[in-house]
């Protein structure tokens, strides 16, 4: 039994992906008649048609859905085996911040995915407030942090970008007729600014139900139904809700949390564990 060419599959996911062969031959930098031989080849070697011509656009064939399927796979694991391998000598300890907030959402698949890449990296993980988190990064008490604040000297690159909701206990009761009762972090914090710009651009009454030094505390107070409070959707669990502008509430905007590392780092192996995670930022 002959042996599918991985590069004839990553052309082949290239034409799929692109929508054409010369589109494809543009994106890997080869002529349409180069990208045209190469599918006739992987065609030979699977010994069946994987185009069929559909008026002027070529469209898959039931085998080339099926293969596409099992390219994607191959090439997925062959990459995965490269990294790892090119990867593995990654030796020491990565300091890394991260706010509460995405601890269970944005963090853990990085970890995963620098756990499967460097299995000799030992990570060492600081949950906390992302404005003294990146003070943190400054002074080189940690490696790299995720946050949605900016600073300077900072190298880094957009994770995810949230939108922010006013959130509420699920039993919280709504009287848009008194002043709104908030539930707050104290400063610096972002979502504190956010919400009072917005409140008082929409002239809404507000009073201060409830301060908190952390989001530990924050989650507390919005199961105990003391207010409500502004924050990233990633914050949101199974008993509480969102309160929006059909409750008389004015749009939040959104935040962008990103992965930030000092500038000019001469630590090769925070260098590398940062173009790591950076080249899998679809993770």
């Amino acid at each position: 039994m002959s042996t599918l060419d991985l590069e004839l599959l990553r052309t082949f996911i290239a034409v799929v992906d692109h929508h054409g062969f010369a589109q494809a031959g543009t994106q890997l930098a080869r002529t349409q008649s180069s990208v045209t031989q190469q599918m006739q080849r992987l065609e030979q070697q699977v010994g069946v048609g994987l185009f069929e011509k559909r008026g002027r656009q070529k469209t898959l064939t039931e085998a080339g859905q099926q293969l596409l399927r099992h390219a994607r796979q191959m090439l997925a694991l062959n990459d995965d085996v490269l990294s790892s391998l090119r990867e593995s000598s990654l030796s020491g300890v990565l300091r890394i911040g991260s706010p509460h907030d995405i601890a269970d959402t944005i963090l853990p698949p990085i970890l995963s995915h620098i756990a499967r890449s460097a299995p000799r990296l030992r990570l060492e993980i600081d949950v906390g407030r992302s404005p003294f988190l990146m003070d943190d990064l400054h002074r080189g008490k940690v490696d790299m942090v995720i946050s949605t604040r900016q600073g300077p000297n900072l190298e880094g690159f957009p994770l995810r970008t949230s939108p922010v909701w006013w959130i509420c206990s699920a039993q919280y009761a709504h009287n848009p007729g008194e002043p709104l009762p908030l539930i707050l972090v104290d400063e610096p914090s972002i979502y504190r600014r956010y919400a009072l710009e917005a409140l008082e651009q929409a002239n809404i009454a507000w009073r201060q139900a409830y301060l908190a030094s952390n989001l530990i505390g924050i989650k507390a107070a919005i199961r105990a139904g003391l207010g409500v409070t502004p924050r990233s959707m990633e914050m949101l669990g199974p008993d509480m809700r969102v309160l929006g502008e059909n409750d008389g509430l004015p749009r939040l905007p959104d935040v962008t949390y990103y992965l930030w590392i000092r500038a000019n780092t001469v630590n090769p192996l925070v260098r590398r564990a940062y173009e790591l995670i950076k080249s899998n930022r679809g993770l």
